[in-house]
């Protein structure tokens, strides 16, 4: 398993044990919970992916930009 794969695994347990609705794009339903952690949320020509996009009650709320550690988000702030 890569660190990414790994990284990625974790998250979603934390997510899911947060109460989050984790899952991909393929199979997104912003209203299957009350909180939804979409991964690899496609964005705006230009701008890739975002790690998690997080819905409350269908309305978009939050991201999730995982970095190694002591990275910096210094071009995905915006």
């Amino acid at each position: 398993m890569t660190p990414e794969q790994q990284a990625r695994q974790s998250i979603d347990t934390l997510l899911q044990q947060a109460g989050w609705h984790v899952c991909d794009m393929l199979h997104a339903n912003i209203h299957a919970a009350r909180g939804v952690a979409i991964r690899e949320f496609s964005l705006n020509p230009g701008h890739g992916f975002a790690d998690y996009l997080l819905y409350i009650d269908g309305k978009a709320a939050g991201v999730i930009e995982a970095k190694k550690e002591g990275a910096t988000l210094t071009g995905v702030e915006g």
